[in-house]
């Protein structure tokens, strides 16, 4: 089992920044893949961008170059720095854990970032 809580939503201006935070718990968390997700209203969820235990990433077409994904597996954190961000970014964001080559997977609650002026 994992547990998962994420920190650091909030609201933001248009080409603002924001870093958004995961901290995991409960189990081996250099073992699983991991990455953030997010939801926006009357929308489904949709992959921003996700990191292998190894290091390799995967990002959104939408967010490349502009948001960065890392990990600490010494400190069972990841994170999620988010640039230039734009109001279309506005979204729950939703930290995941998934154990690699599975359909095992865990949510975080949800932070929620509003890009407006």
């Amino acid at each position: 089992q994992v547990q998962l809580v994420e920190s650091g939503g909030g609201l933001v201006q248009p080409g603002g920044s924001l870093r958004l935070s995961c901290i995991a718990s409960g189990s081996i968390f250099s073992s699983y893949v991991m990455g953030w997700y997010r939801q926006a209203p009357g929308k489904q969820r949709e992959l921003v961008a996700t990191m292998a235990s190894g290091g390799s990433t995967n990002y959104a077409d939408s967010v490349k170059g502009r948001f960065t994904i890392s990990r600490d597996n010494a400190k069972n954190t990841v994170s999620l720095r988010m640039n230039n961000l734009k109001p279309e970014d506005t979204a729950v964001y939703y930290c995941n854990a998934r154990v690699a080559g599975t359909a095992v997977s865990y949510w975080g609650q949800g932070t929620q970032v509003t890009v407006s002026s």
